[in-house]
């Protein structure tokens, strides 16, 4: 037998020292605070038992007392230490992909410019573009940095920055932004941020503030040890006292034993499973579901949410334009499309494939198209059939002298709808009206009719202009809009929540949405979007069902619950043979506590936990 115990002595040592040398920092460091918390807990028990067991292999005659058999707790020391640090290095290795939602969004950069210079196209790397200099974009190319529209005109792709769906229409003047993507025309612009001004930088520095400053969840069982540790070792002291100076001889060592007793029997092996049980079984169920839980930590935090905050573009909505509507003037339907997308045919705009989609689910044969010409923030002319084509809005229509008569009121409907109309007119007559938007997804509007069951106020947010925002909000059923926010502003949007008191949930999917992803107190992010997204977010819907939110909170509630529950076993049974550790039995029957006994004890609270813990899985939403 003892040469059992001086074998785990030499096993134990240096997990109880080197390895579990940072409770002990931990500890000290609360003392110095005046306060106690899980890391007092686990040093003052494990070192009372393995202190306990070294007496006990290197001078077991100290214990010889009638009733009582030395044994050694070298296991269950080590036991303690190392579930507790597994536990955190799964919280660690979640926090580490915040250097990879960073990496990505420096990736999102142009590698190199192409700059004009003394006459000559030169390509140098984005680093050296300087303020001034004169650049040129070819469409399908990522724009370098920030700068101002000098020749040309194009429509810009810059949903990773506004959430638009909608290309922006760019002509001289306008700004454009780094790492914006060029769709159709060539143009030249003037560069007037480079390096760490550009808005990209900006966002990637948002992303790190947020990230770096979310303040970590106080834990539970921190709360309880705060309590917990004083009233054990305040009983213990007494324990040491009343049988010091009250106790049959050998006094010294009757106190002595009760006080470790006391101190070993008040560490519960199973506090190292209460709550990393609970969380490794309600993410596996969440993935089950569908969700992702990135750490312990958002699992925790989601049953406190009481604002959920969704971006509008990709997350509500599909996050592309498609033809809703088709008004007829003097033609059908099917006529109206068939001219509107032969005349796109050629063209590489979002709207234009949105129409020649609908053409095509119509199943109607496209005709060739001739003359094509692109009028920017306009619309199109082209002929097709021999017939004059024209497709834009209503200002393109009255500078070629077509009256759209009635078409006019029905075009300001579909505007306050929040729907883009277009005016088709062939060869000088208003023929129809085709209007696309970016409409929601079926989902959505339980989704948000089911967190409002809840207590939970819906928030949208987005980039498009306020109008498009409240009709997308009301077909949702929320009633509060945040419109024509852009990305440094979403994250502020949530600082202000939370400065009300709010616990905020916000769900995205862009990269201008990354920042207030990292703000929010649970980031979740639709798994369709984004790589970006996803890494700044703590929770992660891979379908892309934002009925996942609803589900991620039920199930935080359930786990939060299931965690209490692990945490009262696994204090209870030990908290009972606390006075059998004082030895109150003594007097009576002559009995102290015997390791067999503190064994069984901390055997079956693991049991219980993890059987608890396991209950998990029945969870359904």
């Amino acid at each position: 037998m003892q040469l059992n115990f001086f074998l785990q002595f030499l096993i134990e040592t240096p997990v109880q020292f080197w390895i579990g040398w940072q409770f002990y920092t931990g500890a000290f460091a609360a003392a110095r605070h005046r306060t106690t918390n899980m890391n007092t807990l686990i040093a003052v028990g494990t070192s009372s038992a393995y202190i306990y067991s070294v007496a006990a292999t290197f001078f077991p005659e100290l214990f010889e007392l009638k009733g009582y058999t030395a044994g050694v707790y070298f296991d269950t020391a080590a036991t303690i230490i190392v579930l507790i640090l597994l536990g955190r290095l799964f919280e660690a290795r979640a926090k580490g992909q915040t250097s990879e939602a960073i990496k990505k969004l420096i990736g999102l950069q142009a590698r190199t410019a192409l700059i004009l210079k003394d006459g000559q196209e030169i390509d140098i790397p984005v680093e050296e573009v300087e303020i001034g200099d004169i650049i040129i974009v070819k469409p399908g190319e990522k724009i370098p940095v920030d700068g101002v529209l000098k020749e040309g005109y194009s429509s810009v792709d810059e949903s990773m920055v506004t959430g638009e769906s909608m290309p922006t229409e760019k002509n001289i003047g306008d700004s454009v932004i780094g790492a914006t993507i060029n769709k159709t025309g060539s143009f030249r612009f003037e560069a007037t941020k480079v390096g760490k001004d550009t808005m990209l930088s900006h966002i990637i520095g948002m992303v790190q503030s947020a990230q770096g400053s979310k303040p970590p969840i106080a834990r539970m069982a921190d709360l309880i040890a705060s309590y917990f540790v004083p009233a054990v070792m305040s009983i213990a002291s007494l324990t040491f006292i009343v049988w010091y100076f009250f106790g049959p001889e050998p006094s010294f060592t009757y106190a002595v034993l009760n006080f470790i007793a006391v101190l070993i029997i008040a560490c519960p092996c199973a506090l190292g499973l209460a709550t990393p049980t609970s969380i490794m079984v309600g993410t596996g169920k969440g993935a089950e579901n569908g969700i992702l839980i990135s750490s312990g930590e958002a699992l925790e935090t989601a049953h406190k949410i009481n604002t959920v905050i969704f971006d509008k573009t990709g997350t509500l909505t599909k996050g592309s334009p498609e033809v809703t509507d088709i008004i007829k003037g003097d033609l059908s339907e099917e006529d109206i499309l068939l001219y509107a997308a032969s005349a796109e045919k050629g063209s590489e705009h979002p709207l234009a494939e949105a129409i020649i989609k609908k053409a095509k689910d119509y199943r109607i044969e496209l005709k060739d198209a001739g003359q094509f010409k692109a009028v920017p923030g306009h619309g199109i002319k082209s002929e097709v059939n021999g017939k004059v084509v024209i497709l834009g809005n209503e200002r393109f229509m009255q500078d070629e002298g077509i009256d759209t008569g009635n078409l006019k009121i029905e075009a300001e409907r579909l505007s306050k709808e929040g729907k883009t109309p277009m005016f088709l007119s062939v060869d000088k007559s208003a023929s129809g009206i085709i209007a696309v938007s970016d409409t929601l997804k079926e989902e959505s509007v339980e989704a948000v009719r089911s967190l409002h069951s809840l207590g939970i106020e819906v928030v949208m947010i987005t980039g498009d202009n306020k109008r498009t925002g409240e009709a997308i909000a009301s077909q949702a059923g929320i009633d509060r809009v945040l419109a024509e926010v852009l990305p440094e502003e979403k994250a502020n949007e949530v600082k202000k929540l939370q400065s009300e008191s709010r616990v905020v949930a916000m769900v995205g999917d862009g990269i201008n949405d990354a920042p207030a992803l990292a703000q929010a107190d649970v980031g979740i992010a639709i798994g369709t979007g984004t790589d970006v997204a996803m890494e700044a977010s703590d929770i992660t819907l891979i379908s892309g069902n934002i009925k996942g939110v609803v589900t991620a909170i039920a199930l935080s509630k359930a786990t939060l619950r299931n965690i209490k529950q692990n945490l009262f076993w696994a204090f209870a049974y030990n908290v009972i043979l606390i006075p059998v550790a004082a030895g109150v039995l003594f007097p009576f029957f002559g009995i102290l506590l015997n390791p067999m006994l503190a064994a069984g004890a901390m055997g079956f609270s693991s049991v219980t936990v993890v059987s608890n813990a396991l209950r998990l899985k029945r969870f359904r939403v």
